[in-house]
């Protein structure tokens, strides 16, 4: 059993005109429909779905979780091995027992405007990731590589304070052009403000895979162009287009009228969408439907008084029928959650606490938590506070509005009065969440790699603050002595035994102390053409574009 680290990324969920489905392909262009516009698109300082669609069709990570789930280099020659010598134990200077880890760059990897790839890059990479001003969002990753020893152009070699379990990856490191940005960079807090991927994004140097972003308009579409440089397969499209439909109902009127090729499932449609749309028009379009490490849940404001009182927060769970929302908008495929982790992943623990759909337990526990009162179906304190809570999310998304719909109805039940704020999903993550701006409650989605370890969400020195530039996605503020003791263990205590028991004890924890109210695990809707060949979904944070110099067009179906 391997225990994983990686960075948990935020995600979205997603009528009927005249069928297009079978257009004759335009063999020069693909049309991808996708339902936000990334927050930003320097890859340290945001995470977001829809970023990762378009850098994974402009850049390379070095290492990354293939379709498979399997670890594989992409940047690098080959990944650290024990048997091989690449891999050895390290001793810090403070005594931490961690890894020395040797990586090698592939020797035809050059930046779009065919500058070399080298470790200078490497070297400014990581200074970046070291300076805690500098906002990255994977600071944990940082954190542990301590020291870092450049060998010459290609090889380097990275010192981790800690001796994880799982040494190979490092998938977090997202590799930025010294020769473009190191200029950007002597004001560390201003970084994200002067980065070239957010003044100069159409600069080819700063991307190095098939494409490279061409132009960009805000918040409706982004074009990418092939890579002359690009040392691999060359892609089957001179140009590739993400268009922005933030309304998921539109997204399937465009995919309709021809004006979009393809939906991609990591960030579209929802599931009951996909399903609509294969029985309306399955005919027309290959609808693939994918299961995955992708948890919908509500966030937790654990400092609002309301909501630190657990009572509180085991109430708001017993008043949710989970399992008649996945049945009658899911038909029952995405199953309720009781921890963030997905059944689908190894480490998965069933014996958790659950919170079966029981109104009248959840009124007990209000009324021990002091909202005894009722007014006009509102449950008020002694002092007279009515008991209102309000929630956000990304506005336009059909299935989340819905979800919160019924959350009002059934919360209103027992006497909680849900208020709904929703924003434009590049406000919602980019700053409400980020920031922790939300008052009380924001639901979304994380989407992890297999036996992904929640240190950036779940451990206490990864709660962002203005003092370390929001820096980490503990967005709850959870802090709690034992959850920090297990996740620090699970990375560097290895044997099966062990690892079975820490896992099983961070979900007990995690559905006992409810610092994130669970609601169920997704499964994604790909809306392709029958010309659109090559496109195989993971499952997992790591998108589907970061193989799409495979994707074909091929007429005549």
């Amino acid at each position: 059993m391997r225990a994983r680290t990686g960075l948990a990324m935020l995600v979205a969920l997603g009528f009927a005109l005249s069928a297009c489905g079978d257009k004759e392909p335009e063999h020069n262009e693909l049309i991808i429909g996708i339902g936000q516009f990334p927050e930003g698109f320097h890859p340290n300082l945001f995470s977001h779905v829809a970023q990762s669609l378009v850098l994974g069709a402009t850049r390379r990570p070095f290492t990354a979780f293939a379709a498979d789930w399997e670890l594989v280099c992409m940047l690098c020659t080959a990944l650290p091995s024990i048997d091989e010598g690449t891999a050895r134990p390290w001793i810090s200077p403070d005594g931490a027992e961690g890894w020395e880890l040797d990586y090698e760059i592939r020797a035809d990897a050059v930046w779009g405007d065919g500058t070399p790839i080298t470790t200078k890059d490497v070297q400014f990479t990581w200074e970046v990731g070291r300076t805690a001003e500098s906002g990255v969002v994977g600071i944990e990753f940082y954190n542990q590589m301590e020291a870092l020893v450049v060998h010459d152009d290609r090889r380097f070699t990275f010192y981790n304070n800690k001796r994880n379990c799982d040494y190979q990856g490092i998938n977090d490191f997202g590799l930025i052009p010294a020769h473009i940005d190191e200029a950007n960079f002597t004001e560390p807090r201003e970084y994200k403000n002067r980065t070239a991927f957010e003044t100069d994004t159409t600069n080819p140097g700063l991307y190095f895979g098939p494409y490279v972003i061409s132009a960009v308009e805000f918040g409706a579409s982004i074009t990418l162009e092939r890579n002359p440089h690009w040392w691999g397969e060359a892609p089957a499209f001179d140009r590739v287009v993400f268009r922005i439909v933030e309304n998921t109902a539109a997204l399937e009127a465009n995919i309709l009228s021809g004006d979009i090729d393809y939906i991609a499932g990591e960030d579209g449609v929802s599931l009951d969408q996909g399903l609509a749309f294969e029985a309306n028009h399955g005919d027309d379009f290959n609808v693939v439907f994918k299961p995955g490490l992708i948890y919908e849940h509500i966030d937790v404001r654990l400092d609002n008084p309301i909501l630190a009182d657990l009572r509180v927060r085991q109430a708001l769970m017993y008043a949710i029928d989970r399992e008649g929302i996945s049945q009658q908008l899911f038909q029952g495929r995405q199953p309720v959650a009781h921890t963030s982790v997905n059944p689908l992943d190894a480490v998965h623990f069933d014996d958790v606490a659950k919170y079966d759909f029981d109104p009248a337990r959840a009124a007990v526990l209000l009324d021990e938590a002091g909202w005894t009162e009722i007014t006009d179906g509102v449950r008020h304190n002694e002092a007279g506070d009515p008991l209102v809570v309000e929630i956000m999310t990304t506005a336009g998304n059909r299935v989340r509005e819905t979800v919160e719909q019924v959350l009002q109805s059934m919360w209103g039940e027992v006497g909680v009065d849900l208020r709904i704020r929703n924003e434009p999903a590049r406000v919602f993550f980019g700053q409400t969440t980020r920031e922790r701006r939300f008052p009380q409650l924001a639901m979304f989605a994380w989407v992890s790699s297999p036996e992904s370890i929640p240190l950036g969400t779940l451990h206490s020195t990864m709660i962002p603050t203005e003092e370390n530039n929001y820096s980490g996605q503990n967005f709850t503020g959870y802090i709690n002595a034992e959850m920090d003791d297990v996740i620090d263990r699970l990375q560097v205590e290895c044997g099966e035994d062990v690892q079975t028991e820490l896992w099983n004890r961070l979900q007990t924890l995690y559905a006992t102390e409810l610092p994130v109210l669970p609601l169920y695990f997704r499964a994604n809707a790909f809306i392709l053409p029958h010309w659109l060949k090559g496109v195989v979904p993971t499952g997992h944070q790591d998108p589907s574009t970061l193989w799409i110099e495979t994707w074909t067009a091929e007429a005549g179906e």
